[in-house]
Order: C-alpha cells, then sequence, then structure tokens
C-alpha cells in the first residue's frame, strides 16, 4: 500500500478557519471535487488510506507502536516489546494489525524477522488538516504522558494538533503560551503543559519524520527545544546495541 501525499489543492474561498481543524461554512464550493474524483473506482482506490488513518487515530496504542517501527526501523518484534514495555502478546497482536493495514513490512529472511513501516503523509488544505508521524507521535504519547492524554480527551485530535503546532511556533520565539491558549481557545495553564508535553514528538519528528517540514515549512530548523534528557515523558529511542 502506497501511502505518498494527499493533496487538494483549492483553499476556502468564505469561512474561517476553527482551532479543531474544521471550517464554519455550510456551503463549500461547487469545485472541492470533481468528476473524476468522485467516480465509484476513485473513491475504492482511496478507501484503504483513508481507513488506515482512521483506525491509528482512533487506537493511540497501535499508533504507538507504528511510530515507533516507522522512526526506529528495522526493528524486531522484541526489540518493540522491550523499548515501549510491552507484553509479547500485546506486540504480536499490534504487529499482525498493523501488517494487515499494510503499514508495517516484515522481512522474514532473518531471524528474529525485521520490521519496517513507511511514513504517512495526508493533506487536505481545505480545512487545512495534515497527518504526519510527527502528528501520529503527538497522538501516541497520550499513552505515556498524562496531560496529553487529558488534551485529546478534552479537546480532540483536531486541536492537539493545533497545539503542536502553536509549539513549534513557540520555539521558534514565534509566539507565546498564552498567545497559544487564546490562538486555540483553551486555558493558559492548559497551553503551557500541552506545549511541553509536545517537546518529544518535536524533537524527535525533526530527526526522524521526512514530512516535518509540511507542518513547520517555516520554522523547522528554528526552534531551541528544551534538553529531552530533563523531561518525563520518555522519547522511546530503541535499544542501544550492547
Amino acid at each position: 500500500m502506497d501511502f505518498e501525499q494527499t493533496v487538494m489543492t483549492q483553499t476556502p474561498d468564505s469561512g474561517r478557519i476553527l482551532p479543531d481543524g474544521g471550517i464554519d461554512t455550510l456551503d463549500p464550493p461547487t469545485d472541492a471535487l470533481n468528476e473524476a474524483m468522485l467516480t465509484p473506482e476513485a473513491l475504492a482506490q482511496n478507501a484503504p488510506g483513508l481507513e488506515t488513518v482512521v483506525e491509528l487515530l482512533n487506537h493511540s496504542a497501535l499508533t504507538r507502536v507504528y511510530v515507533y517501527i516507522c522512526y526506529w526501523g528495522p526493528v524486531s518484534p522484541p526489540e518493540v516489546m522491550d523499548g515501549l514495555e510491552l507484553s509479547k502478546s500485546t506486540t504480536y497482536e499490534y504487529v499482525d494489525r498493523l501488517a494487515a493495514l499494510g503499514l508495517v513490512k516484515r522481512d522474514e529472511s532473518t531471524r528474529p524477522q525485521q520490521l519496517t513501516a513507511d511514513p504517512i503523509i495526508l493533506i487536505e488544505q481545505r480545512l487545512p488538516i495534515i497527518i504526519t508521524p510527527t502528528v501520529l507521535h503527538a497522538f501516541a504519547l497520550q499513552e505515556v504522558d498524562e496531560d496529553i492524554e487529558y488534551f485529546v480527551d478534552r479537546y480532540g485530535i483536531g486541536k492537539l494538533i493545533a497545539a503542536l503546532r502553536g509549539a513549534g511556533l513557540h520555539f521558534a520565539g514565534n509566539t507565546t503560551q498564552r498567545m497559544i491558549a487564546d490562538d486555540i481557545d483553551v486555558r493558559d495553564t492548559e497551553a503551557m503543559l500541552i506545549v511541553y508535553a509536545l517537546v518529544p514528538a518535536l524533537a524527535v519528528g525533526r530527526e526522524h519524520d521526512p514530512y516535518f517540514e509540511y507542518l513547520f515549512p517555516d520554522v523547522y530548523d528554528e526552534m531551541d527545544l528544551p534538553d529531552l534528557e530533563e523531561l518525563e515523558t520518555p522519547v522511546e529511542p530503541p535499544l542501544s546495541d550492547e
């Protein structure tokens, strides 16, 4: 399954972009989709990619395994199990699900088998929405970070993406935490907590996400991020060779 760019190039003529990524108009332009894009064949061809993204955004624990393999692969199932502190049965269950979705590839020519995962990117400019490994990592961190879990529970994935973008701008010196709070309509304390909770996603994404610049085209190389060793949230690198 090939997860390359999914881009709609039109931009909204009216309506205001909302903090959760939506748009407050019930009358989108009639040229948003053309006839070729709406054929049953085209919709059926795109269905697996859409279903895969939906599956990941509905299961943060599964997404956590995908991101680990995507960033640190090739890795073996035991390395995933140890790196993420999962049970053997859970590790193989998630690897099997990711493989069935076409997200993880198995190389069984070695023992143990080696796992790799291609990065996903999905872009919808009309809303706008962008999903990259950095976004998926931020979402998956709720499995190990209570601040992110609270934020997603209260506000959802759309506003988490907005907070992630705001955090990148903050560490590039382009905005303040209070401005982020106002921009995405959360309390000042919530903005402060989520900005620092998202540092691991920014730091690792900048190094390993090939699509990091799509989310931060203006500041990707200007962020002055805190030292990861001082953070409580684990970054989850692979085990070092002994």
